[in-house]
């Protein structure tokens, strides 16, 4: 049998195709040659599973979604207050390049502005700005399980372009927010942005942070948890810069946008999420990404404000029994059923498909279904089928609701 998670993800990159308006962010000339109508979506478990549709292959600049993982190396090596004395975490309701300083502090409002990414970028601890550098570089290859390294072309097009941080550098400086050269921040943060990137990698970074700070694929702990869950609430309410307001209330998933056109989202203890497409709206956010995370949040119940679902395996027990002469294998389920859950149990299906002819699936044991698991376990027992399975359901409580798949009673 197949997954059908491809063929979901495919679906929610296929509805998101009529919004084609927006522009590419020309304001960087190296981006603004880029093809607008490549898109591409992935998504990671907090095991490490990664799935991607679309323009998969398509490599791009992390731009601003580099700025909560600088922020937690930050945070990482001076600790939550170390770094409050000099970033806030209130949301700016401006643009992210607008000059916005608390007038008593000095303090960028939050690091997800490019004045607080800029000076963030300059608490990172480093021999020098090239070791600072190094260290960021490799922090986020290590939540991508993979060596990422710099467009050299696209960092050098932004520099030539980057009077505006430059002078964000300067009245940082001139306020004792950053030490030593502003020049050399600054052009360590345009340098950040550029490492280069794909969905997955955006997705198993997203999934470390669901993970809790724990790499899915390697079981290394990259963050304390505390720093995650602060990480988190600054996505959930700065973001998305001045569009953070209808980004709770419409979508609810603590994320980050890139002027490349790509959008990381988290849904913590299930899944990181990743979206690209070039065009962009007026608030610099990807017009096909919001509509994708618009559609994944719908589907999978994931804003913030839904009631907490357990993300536990859905697996209680695995048996053979006797059913009427034949012998058959029982997948006894449990709790609730939420994409995550499905999802694994829908890959051990496929990756150790069940021996006998005759498959039983007992909910009986089940609470409540997601609508989007209840479509993939539906395709999943069609798939069985397809294979030539004899397929029976338990369902006593009618959980799955009505579907074309066999009852106990049709057997």
């Amino acid at each position: 049998m197949e997954s059908p998670v491809p063929g979901y993800l495919a679906d929610v990159l296929d509805s998101s195709a009529a919004f084609a308006d927006g522009a590419v962010a020309d304001y960087i000339p190296e981006l603004a040659g880029v093809d607008p109508d490549r898109a591409a979506i992935a998504l990671a478990t907090v095991d490490g599973t990664v799935y991607a549709q679309g323009d998969a292959d398509a490599v791009f600049t992390i731009q601003s979604m580099s700025k909560p993982f600088t922020y937690a190396l930050a945070l990482s090596d001076l600790g939550i207050d170390g770094v409050g004395e000099k970033v806030g975490v209130e949301p700016s309701g401006e643009a992210f390049n607008e000059i916005s300083l608390e007038p008593d502090t000095g303090r960028p409002r939050n690091p997800m502005i490019n004045a607080g990414a800029i000076s963030t970028h300059g608490l990172v601890a480093g021999a020098d700005a090239a070791d600072r550098l190094r260290r960021i570089l490799d922090f986020y290859s290590a939540f991508a399980d993979r060596p990422l390294e710099l467009d050299d072309a696209v960092a050098e097009s932004e520099l030539e372009e980057g009077h505006r941080n430059l002078a964000f550098g300067h009245l940082l400086r001139s306020v004792g927010n950053i030490e030593g050269d502003p020049v050399a921040v600054v052009e360590g943060y345009i340098r950040q942005c550029a490492a280069k990137v794909a969905v997955a990698d955006l997705a198993l970074m997203a999934a470390t942070l669901a993970n809790g700070g724990v790499q899915p694929r390697t079981g290394r702990r990259l963050l304390d948890q505390r720093i995650v869950r602060h990480v988190l609430s600054v996505m959930m309410s700065c973001g998305m810069y001045d569009a953070a307001g209808d980004w709770l209330t419409t979508v609810g998933i603590p994320s980050k946008s890139g002027v490349s056109g790509g959008i990381v989202g988290v849904l913590p203890g299930q899944v990181g999420l990743a979206v690209f497409s070039p065009r962009l709206d007026r608030h610099g956010n990807s017009v096909r990404g919001v509509k994708m995370m618009e559609r994944l949040s719908e589907d999978m119940g994931m804003h913030v404000m839904e009631a907490a679902r357990p993300a536990r395996s859905a697996i209680r027990d695995v048996h053979r029994v006797d059913y009427r002469g034949e012998e058959a294998t029982v997948y006894e389920l449990h709790g609730d059923l939420v994409f995550s859950s499905t999802e694994s149990l829908i890959r051990r299906l496929v990756e150790d498909p069940p021996a006998t002819r005759r498959v039983i699936f007992d909910l009986d044991r089940v609470d409540e279904i997601e609508d989007v698991a209840r479509r993939m376990a539906v395709s999943a027992g069609r798939s069985l089928l397809d294979d030539g399975h004899a397929l029976t359901i338990t369902d006593r409580n009618g959980v799955l609701g009505e579907t074309d798949l066999p009852r106990e009673t049709d057997a």
